[in-house]
């Protein structure tokens, strides 16, 4: 038997021939994928639909009060009435719009914002009929705080991604920047808007067209149900108390304050500087540098995938904008337009990061249940503090020698910002 094995022939196995190999291709961009992160958020479902929705919902926000103030100082040749109505709208929504959002999260977004939203067009649409049929100065008031109630449509926006990315941090990241850079984009466009529908129709078309997009963009936003985050009712513990007990709340209310204040002083700076130089129709392009400066730092930073933990990144963003905010006081010093153009540009690119990581900040401090009302209460500190910073612009230009020494009130609370945040910033506490 041995011998009859070895005597058979050893056949080797056949050689199958190797499998022909494809030419890679050299794809640079499929590599890289520079919008990767933006893809993957409008890839889920429903996303681009309730985005759209939203965006026409909230250009209105920068055409509402640049209209009235057109409109009525058209109208009654009163700069100082039409301030004070508006002042008066500011006031009333930073008393109710915290309440709306509270009922928004209790009831649910399609329940509470159409109502809302039904009821501050109607304001508007009032405040028209009594300027144009030339109604008691007092209709003017009631009527525009009756717009209070318009809901939050950005912070709405912010809590369906939220919602929706609630497991995922580095998507939330990226929303939140799309978001902010959304915000820029419409306090840009807004305000020319505004202003072309004013001045070459006639002067209630801002108002009219801005309560008509508002009221149709919120009753597209409302029907996309699926994306909707539910309704949380109210707790019995201690989650039903308002956002502002919480301990790691107020601090970071303080900062947006300080915020606000930089947008409102640094936009009547600026068109005061345009005015004494005799540019005065190019003190909104200058506004608008800065603005498309945050916009494009916004879109940038959702791009990353940041390391650090949230209030580290936050004091980052914080000292960026206390620095880049000093730029705009001597590039005025020199009588310089294009350079006080270029400043602006690079003072805004800190200012939407800083933003994005402080909204991220409210939500890891805000109870899921209460998040648009926690969002709110951020809008209504901005707001607050773009009212006390216009004040204090106005006070610098009147009183500091020559507009632009007034920029050193920006700066200012650029650094009031930053010292108030590393002061308290230790007694918030985040949720992972």
């Amino acid at each position: 038997m041995i011998l009859f094995l070895a005597a058979r022939p050893v056949t080797a196995p056949p050689v199958r021939p190797a499998p022909r190999r494809r030419r890679a291709r050299f794809r640079p961009l499929a590599r890289l994928r520079p919008l990767a992160p933006y893809r993957r958020i409008f890839a889920v479902p429903g996303t681009r639909a309730f985005t759209a929705a939203n965006l026409l919902a909230r250009l209105p926000m920068g055409m509402l009060s640049i209209s009235a103030v057109l409109m009525i100082a058209g109208s009654r040749g009163s700069y100082a009435l039409a301030g004070a109505v508006t002042a008066t709208g500011l006031a009333a929504t930073a008393l109710a719009g915290p309440w709306t959002a509270r009922l928004i999260d209790r009831y649910g977004q399609s329940r509470i914002a159409v109502p809302a939203t039904a009821l501050a067009t109607l304001g508007s649409l009032s405040l028209l009929l009594c300027v144009h049929y030339g109604a008691p100065d007092w209709t003017l008031f009631a009527s525009y705080a009756a717009t209070a109630t318009t809901p939050n449509t950005g912070g709405m926006s912010r809590a369906r991604w939220a919602h929706l990315f609630r497991d995922d941090p580095a998507a939330r990241h990226t929303a939140n920047s799309f978001e902010q850079a959304a915000d820029e984009l419409c306090f840009l466009l807004g305000p020319l808007l505004a202003t072309l529908l004013c001045t070459t129709l006639f002067p209630e078309a801002g108002t009219a067209v801005a309560a008509a997009l508002l009221l149709t963009g919120v009753l597209l936003f409302a029907a996309q149900h699926h994306t909707e985050p539910p309704a949380a009712p109210r707790a019995p513990h201690a989650s039903a108390h308002s956002p502002l007990r919480l301990p790691g709340l107020p601090p970071l209310l303080l900062t947006f304050l300080c915020t606000g204040a930089i947008f409102g002083s640094l936009e009547v700076v600026t068109l005061a500087y345009a005015d004494a130089h005799g540019i005065r129709s190019a003190g909104g392009a200058l506004l608008a540098l800065q603005a498309a400066g945050s916009g494009a730092a916004g879109l940038l930073y959702g791009l990353l995938r940041p390391t650090a933990r949230t209030r580290r990144r936050f004091l980052v963003c914080l000292a960026a904008m206390a620095t880049l905010m000093l730029l705009p006081f001597p590039a005025a010093s020199t009588g310089s337009p294009a350079a006080l153009a270029g400043a602006l540009l690079l003072a805004g690119m800190a200012t939407a990061p800083t933003m994005v990581t402080g909204m991220g900040l409210v939500q890891s401090r805000t109870p899921p249940g209460r998040l648009n009302e926690g969002m709110t209460l951020a809008v209504t500190a901005l707001l607050g503090g773009i009212a006390a910073g216009s004040a204090g612009g106005g006070w610098a230009v009147d009183h500091l020698p020559g507009p632009g020494a007034a920029y050193g009130v920006p700066a200012a609370a650029a650094a009031l910002a930053l010292t108030a945040t590393l002061l308290t910033g230790r007694r918030g506490r985040d949720r992972p």
